[in-house]
């Protein structure tokens, strides 16, 4: 790794295959991951279906730029519109989360001439200029990127919130449907439709960040959704090419397109298209999020058998296990010994669960028996 820029902690494990919610290492270890690579892995590793379409793809046409029709985009866009319940949205595909959030940023800005942006202390949206500045999180801001102009309020506080978008100069509001980095935490019900009252009065665009919770990982297709609130744009990732580099934002019809208002040369290639256009299909036909809520009841009857978990944060398959100490070691614990991958978050007692969303009763049951394992052997 001596050529490698070292910015990324990591465990010595080589990953060389996978299998639905299985990877082996180069030793032949078999491992369960309940992680997905920071929630990437929607239908499950090696999917047919995914392989299938990516490899069909990829033998006839790999890329080709936006200067031309691409049939699989606008096949991907419909079939978007329909899944997730915005069926008069319109599409923008480019390559990551950051990408999405920066392009979804830059968007309300052309839209309503405004520059400040309200997010929300805990906040994760990405690493590039604009997305960067609207995470709570200095470590990650280069003096570069605080030239922004960003207000931090806390989560659930509609009187701040007011109090800021009666100013007159808010461009945007940018939120996560679950804070995925930051904690499992979100917005109650009360919230988000306060949130969408107000940011309409004081023509504000309201941004859902569904990077992480999105594609049927909370249960509903976004997470935004439990709420009965529709955002101005919405932004997508992860999930959303199980594994293939593709982001997006969905665009409400009130949002006027002009030729290179945005623009990408990656974004919306042939080959992500088909990846994507394969686990939307994926998550329908084997009625994935059906699967997400009934896991989610299962794995929640679980954890009281454990009196070291002091709490169950998030929904469907978004969620964190909280314990009264700091996870780190059991985590290594769990991924060393056990052979299970699992995350972190900002919260030091937080384990994070991110599987894919078609496990089985068989892998949660292999998951808690490997959990009881570590735990009792912590302090060894």
């Amino acid at each position: 790794m001596k050529n490698l820029f070292d910015v990324y902690p990591v465990y010595d494990i080589v990953p060389v295959k996978g299998e639905y919610a299985k990877i082996w290492d180069d030793k032949g270890n078999e491992y369960l991951d309940f992680y997905g690579g920071h929630g990437v892995i929607s239908i499950g590793h090696a999917h047919p279906n995914y392989v299938k379409a990516v490899q069909n793809q990829v033998a006839k046409l790999g890329f080709y730029s936006n200067s031309i029709v691409n049939p699989i985009q606008e096949a991907l866009a419909e079939k978007l519109a329909q899944a997730s319940g915005y069926s008069e949205y319109n599409l923008f595909l480019c390559n990551s989360g950051a990408e999405a959030n920066e392009n979804a940023l830059k968007l309300a800005s052309f839209h309503n001439k405004k520059k400040k942006v309200i997010a929300f202390h805990k906040s994760f949206h990405g690493r590039t200029s604009a997305a960067v500045a609207a995470t709570d999180g200095p470590s990650l801001v280069a003096p570069l990127n605080a030239n922004h102009e960003v207000v931090f309020l806390a989560l659930n506080d509609a009187v701040a919130l007011e109090q800021e978008l009666a100013k007159g100069d808010v461009c945007c509001v940018i939120i996560e449907g679950i804070q995925g980095v930051g904690g499992l935490d979100q917005g109650t019900t009360e919230f988000f439709q306060q949130l969408r009252t107000l940011t309409k009065q004081y023509d504000a665009v309201l941004i859902l960040d569904e990077i992480q919770s999105g594609y049927g990982r909370s249960g509903k297709f976004f997470a935004h959704q439990y709420h009965n609130i529709e955002a101005d744009i919405i932004s997508m990732a992860k999930g959303m090419g199980n594994g293939f580099p593709i982001g997006g934002i969905l665009i409400a019809p009130t949002f006027k397109a002009s030729h290179g208002l945005l623009g990408t040369t990656f974004g919306g290639n042939h080959l992500a298209c088909a990846a994507a256009l394969s686990v939307l299909e994926t998550i329908e036909a084997e009625n994935l999020m059906q699967n997400v809520n009934e896991m989610n009841a299962y794995f929640t009857e679980k954890t009281k058998e454990f009196s070291e978990i002091t709490a169950i944060k998030g929904r469907g398959l978004m969620l964190g296990i909280a314990f009264d100490f700091d996870i780190a070691a059991l985590r290594k614990k769990l991924i060393l010994e056990q052979n299970i991958f699992t995350g972190s978050a900002s919260q030091k007692n937080l384990l994070r669960i991110l599987p894919p969303l078609g496990i089985t009763k068989t892998d949660i049951d292999f998951f808690f028996n490997g959990l009881k394992k570590a735990l009792a052997n912590l302090n060894n």
